[in-house]
């Protein structure tokens, strides 16, 4: 049985799933990516979710820079929200997603889809990762 204090960012991953249900319950799926951008980070300052929008991190293959991503969301300097409003989430999309947390220093992520019939939201943790945060704060 997977105990409580055994998930990563608890606090902070409540906050983002509500944020994220807030605004689906006032729009739905009627509008472009641009403007949930804006309302989720109406949602997040009123949720004290420290965020930064759009930041510019590297990606790292093999302890070397190889390029950036631009995710559109880095809460808490830990966890990466990426968001779109598409009819569905394709394999693409997620494929992409997790390439880009493998690539980052970052352990957690989001991928928040507001296009299809209901809110999507995927969370995804890289292992590796966890598996140091884990030997650090023990």
């Amino acid at each position: 049985m997977k105990r409580v204090d055994d998930f990563l960012y608890e606090k902070e991953s409540y906050k983002i799933r509500g944020a994220c249900f807030e605004v689906w319950k006032r729009f739905g799926s009627a509008y472009k990516e641009s403007i949930y951008h804006k309302a989720l980070a109406k949602e997040f300052k009123e949720r004290r979710l420290p965020f930064k929008d759009e930041k510019l991190i590297d990606v790292i293959y093999k302890g070397e820079k190889v390029g950036v991503y631009r995710p559109d969301f880095i809460i808490a300097d830990a966890i990466i929200v990426e968001i779109k409003a598409t009819p569905f989430l394709g394999k693409e999309d997620e494929k992409r997603f997790w390439h880009y947390i493998r690539g980052s220093e970052f352990k957690l992520g989001f991928l928040i889809n507001f296009g299809g019939k209901k809110l999507e939201i995927r969370r995804r943790i890289y292992e590796k990762a966890r598996t140091k945060y884990q030997r650090i704060s023990a």
